[in-house]
């Protein structure tokens, strides 16, 4: 079962508005990739929410984007800002990238976004596996949102 973020965002609309909130809030992100070896790679991102997707654009050659052409895996963390205050939480989504050729689609893309190098920066549409929400609530309680394809939200709290 896989899920684009119009699928996630109609199943769940207000933990989907949150998130974008939370990634609309600053322009750079971190994004953790798989190396040739396995091992975690991390690297600044900016991402979109257009037309119902969730897009990762990259520049020519860059090697996450190499990564993400070995092992479409993913996970991507919004820039939690300056100082401890999160409002609305820390957000991360996990998923698989997969690049996007078609030239409607990245001309469609490019209208929008004019990205720095049109013609050969690496675009990517992500097939949701995971989205999580972590938040503080009445002050006291460690609030975990966790939601998977076909499974809804589920709530957990601590102390």
């Amino acid at each position: 079962m896989t899920f684009n973020w119009e699928a996630f965002a109609t199943a769940e609309p207000d933990l989907a508005a949150t998130v974008e909130k939370r990634f609309g809030a600053f322009t750079h992100h971190v994004l953790a990739t798989l190396r040739k070896d396995g091992s975690p790679r991390t690297t600044g991102l900016e991402v979109r929410f257009l037309n119902g997707e969730l897009w990762l654009g990259m520049m020519p050659n860059s090697l996450k984007a190499l990564d993400l052409r070995r092992d479409p895996r993913f996970a991507l963390q919004a820039n939690p800002g300056a100082g401890g205050e999160m409002p609305d939480g820390d957000v991360r989504i996990a998923g698989r990238a997969i690049e996007v050729r078609d030239p409607a689609t990245v001309a469609r893309y490019t209208d929008e976004v004019d990205p720095p190098d049109p013609d050969t920066f690496h675009l990517f549409r992500t097939e949701l596996t995971e989205v999580v929400r972590t938040s503080i609530e009445e002050g006291k309680y460690l609030a975990v949102q966790l939601w998977r394809p076909g499974a809804g939200v589920r709530t957990t709290r601590r102390t």
